[in-house]
């Protein structure tokens, strides 16, 4: 089992950049493959971008160019880099552990098993 907490959210305008991160305890991290997904009001939760535990990487099409998914294995952590951010960014955002099938911009997609608590990133001038 693994228990993960977000930090890294806020409030940040048009065009700039948050750094999420997500910290792992309680199982080995680095057979985890990891992702993070969002959750806006009214709609449907998405994966954002997914990290295998061999660092292959894949992202949903309305991030692509803009984030960039990384883990650090040593220090138990998996972060989002957030650049050019838009107001259509705005949502809490959850660090998932466990889906070794992800598929971006399907309803197919099946999450792992594990969460986090989420973290809100609003984008607004």
């Amino acid at each position: 089992q693994v228990q993960l907490v977000e930090s890294g959210g806020g409030l940040v305008q048009p065009g700039g950049s948050l750094r999420l991160s997500c910290a792992a305890s309680g199982s080995i991290f680095s057979i985890y493959d990891m992702g993070w997904y969002r959750q806006a009001p009214g709609k449907q939760r998405e994966l954002v971008a997914h990290i295998t535990s061999g660092g292959s990487t894949n992202y949903a099409d309305s991030v692509k160019g803009r984030f960039t998914i990384s883990r650090d294995n040593a220090k138990n952590t998996v972060y989002l880099r957030m650049n050019s951010l838009k107001p259509e960014d705005t949502a809490v955002y959850y660090c998932n552990a466990g889906n070794t099938d992800p598929i971006p911009d399907s309803d197919y997609d099946r999450p792992g098993d594990y969460w986090g608590q989420g973290t809100q990133v609003t984008v607004s001038s």
